[in-house]
């Protein structure tokens, strides 16, 4: 297995920083960066060429690749900037009928959840947040029992962002689909993080993020959507793709210029990761972030099992602790509402854990004093 030095080296981040979020934005190893700017630089030597003859093949071969990786076809796949713009899309294809309401949990994204109340704003539509109990009790019952004979969506998270833990989608998309109830999921810390098998989850509408825990380059997202429903999802540009009528491809991909860098440079990361043992690196990374807890001596929200851990502060932590974590100690690390969240990867080893630890105490002993 290449060893946790060498793949600090790969990554761009400042080394005088303990990274423990790379769950918020990811980060790029510098030979997959560099292959993207290679690709902006093939784009400017010949624009026309590039963008006029050569990207709906590129782009093609991108998707293949991806499709390869979460087991979809390619042509249910499109490119889109970020898992929150594949929801977008998915949220406003399902034309919400006056009354409808469409159910999801108190964990999600907050992001997403202004949208969805947007979205419902204009049917209008009631957003339904049904509270799961964490640590889960019996998260399936807790969520199905918000359907009612109004709902004509289920929103939820594979993994959600705050409270990292991971919610059971495949049953209850199993449920909604024999009641008749669209699915959308949002899978922005899925792909590189766990398994994905869009094929055997049966999902109307799955959104995920690349730059994340696949370490592809920031802007690098897309979306999956059922075949029978393409032909009702606008893209956010109505542009050239439409001409004709369009397919589900060409309306998602002919939006005018723009850079296709990061979608091209996909297959790269996931060829890097694989090059790299990241097997190997992602069962290293989810037995640190599983002791993480009782080292610090905080509550885990979630089970072990994902690279991520959220933990419980003490009534007694500052409110100024994420920022006092950094600008002391150069530890990036989010904290919300009485919780912490570290998120691992690659280039963390137990020293950073260490100093994670060793930071934590200094600042709530401090508080507590």
């Amino acid at each position: 297995m290449t060893n946790t030095a060498h793949i600090r080296d790969e990554f761009l981040l400042d080394r005088d920083m303990v990274f423990l979020n790379h769950g918020s934005y990811g980060a790029c190893p510098r030979d997959v960066f560099a292959r993207y700017q290679e690709w902006q630089l093939d784009l400017e030597r010949q624009p026309v060429e590039f963008l006029g003859r050569r990207l709906e093949g590129l782009l093609a071969d991108a998707r293949a690749a991806l499709g390869a990786y979460v087991n979809a076809d390619p042509n249910d796949l499109v490119f889109v900037q970020n898992a929150t713009a594949g929801v977008n899309l998915a949220a406003w294809a399902l034309a919400l009928p006056p009354g409808a309401e469409v159910l999801s949990t108190n964990l999600e994204y907050g992001a997403l959840d202004l949208a969805w109340q947007h979205v419902c704003s204009h049917a209008p539509a009631r957003y339904v947040r049904m509270s799961v109990t964490i640590p889960f009790d019996d998260p399936v019952e807790e969520i199905w029992a918000g359907v009612t004979d109004r709902t004509r969506a289920i929103f939820l998270s594979h993994v959600t962002s705050e409270t990292a833990v991971r919610l059971p989608i495949e049953e209850l998309c199993s449920r909604a689909r024999e009641r008749g109830i669209a699915t959308v999921v949002d899978g922005a810390h899925v792909p590189g993080h766990i398994p994905l098998d869009l094929r055997a989850l049966d999902v109307d509408y799955y959104a995920g993020n690349c730059h994340k825990w696949l370490c592809a380059p920031k802007g690098a997202g897309f979306l999956y959507v059922r075949r029978e429903l393409q032909d009702a999802i606008a893209p956010l540009v109505i542009g050239w793709g439409y001409e004709d009528g369009g397919t589900f491809l060409s309306r998602h991909e002919k939006q005018g210029t723009r850079d296709p860098a990061a979608f091209l440079t996909v297959p790269y990361a996931i060829e890097w990761l694989e090059a790299h043992d990241w097997d190997a690196m992602r069962a290293r990374c989810r037995e640190l972030a599983a002791r993480t807890p009782e080292r610090v001596g905080l509550d885990a929200l979630g089970e072990p099992g994902l690279q991520m851990m959220t933990m419980r502060l003490p009534d007694g932590a500052p409110p100024s602790l994420e920022q006092r974590l950094y600008d002391e100690y150069r530890i990036e690390i989010p904290v919300f509402d009485g919780m912490i969240r570290v998120s691992y990867q690659g280039y963390n080893d137990e020293s950073d854990l260490d100093a994670f630890a060793s930071a934590l105490s200094e600042l709530l002993t401090r508080a507590e004093a």
